[in-house]
């Protein structure tokens, strides 16, 4: 047999193999299938369309899914903040008078004339609730601020009790939506006062102790990196130093120009320093030597006050018995501030 023969008989024989193991292989393997079709991108582009034409989504109350189970919810948010609530106090805090009035009007509604319901607002634990925070924050205040005027410090405490920022904290602690009231979605107002009523009902629970570290920890705790200088507003601060320099003997505050840069530019910049005796007590900068003279008495006073940028953190771990809780230890007002009145004082 030729060699021609035997190269045509091998590579006869070896197609044979391949056809032989091609029959044994699912030929299904052997073809790349597509993971899509072509009418999914199209279909899903028309879909988003319509969605965007109808408009946001209208809001829905959590309370109104199938899964939803309230009492489960009760217990679930006393465990997540690590308090121990009665279950009665704790759903009584989270009802507000509307809802209650709201229900009666729907029994009215359905023929009920003297409809009678087993709920009770939480008015009581809103009042008892804000009386005790607002001691509580005062008391801390002073405590970790032994220098700074009342005045200061009831900004501060006016800053935390405000609706805003009871409203951030109750927002985030969960309890949107728990709380039974007519208003939908909730209010701000209802955010705060819904908080307010859970510390009262904490100390109804669990005592005035553990009520006071709940403040401590989630409300005082909105201060952490924040310079509480903002939240006081000084309407003269160089006649404010001036009258503090004069009880305290010393000599009047000198602004001096030590410093600028782009004058005439839109650039500008000035520093000024402020002198007593020779002696100096602040620094500010600004665009124009006005802005410049008040910041520095603005400093001055910070430094006079201990409030400066570099200040301590106010501590969040002091331990709520150790404090006194007596309304009639203020701070000193601005308006009486000496030295000699905060020397002994620990900062």
């Amino acid at each position: 047999m030729c060699k021609v023969c035997v190269v045509c008989i091998e590579t006869m024989a070896a197609r044979q193999t391949i056809l032989n193991i091609q029959n044994l292989v699912n030929p299904s393997l052997l073809t790349v299938k597509r993971n899509y079709k072509r009418w999914l991108a199209p279909t899903l582009k028309e879909l988003k369309r319509r969605k965007m034409k109808m408009g946001p989504e209208p809001p829905t109350r959590r309370s109104a899914f199938l899964e939803w189970n309230y009492h489960a919810e009760l217990f679930a948010f006393g465990k997540r903040l690590g308090e121990e609530f009665r279950k009665d106090l704790l759903q009584r805090a989270f009802t507000h008078r509307s809802y209650i009035v709201q229900e009666e009007m729907r029994q009215k509604e359905v023929g009920i004339e003297d409809p009678k319901l087993s709920l009770e607002d939480n008015q009581e634990f809103i009042r008892r609730g804000e009386t005790l925070m607002s001691e509580y924050l005062k008391c801390h205040l002073r405590v970790a601020l032994p220098r700074f005027p009342e005045e200061g410090i009831c900004a501060v405490h006016g800053y935390l009790m405000t609706d805003k920022t009871l409203a951030h904290v109750s927002r985030h602690l969960g309890t949107k939506d728990i709380i039974l009231s007519s208003d939908f979605p909730v209010e701000e107002v209802t955010l705060a006062t819904t908080l307010k009523a859970l510390v009262g009902a904490l100390a109804e629970s669990s005592g005035a102790v553990r009520a006071r570290e709940f403040v401590r920890d989630f409300i005082l705790t909105q201060l952490a990196g924040r310079d509480i200088n903002e939240f006081w507003e000084i309407k003269d601060p160089m006649r404010t130093l001036a009258d503090i320099l004069k009880r305290d003997g010393r000599g009047e505050p000198e602004p001096r120009l030590i410093n600028e840069s782009g004058r005439n530019t839109i650039l500008a910049t000035y520093q000024v320093a402020v002198y007593s005796d020779k002696q100096f007590i602040g620094l500010g900068y600004g665009e124009s030597i006005s802005i410049a003279v008040e910041m520095a008495a603005h400093d001055a006073l910070k430094r006079l006050f201990h409030t400066t940028e570099n200040m301590k953190p106010i501590p969040f771990t002091v331990d709520v018995r150790s404090m006194s809780y007596d309304e009639s230890k203020w701070n000193t007002s601005v308006n009486d501030w000496s030295s000699a009145k905060v020397e002994n004082v620990d900062c």
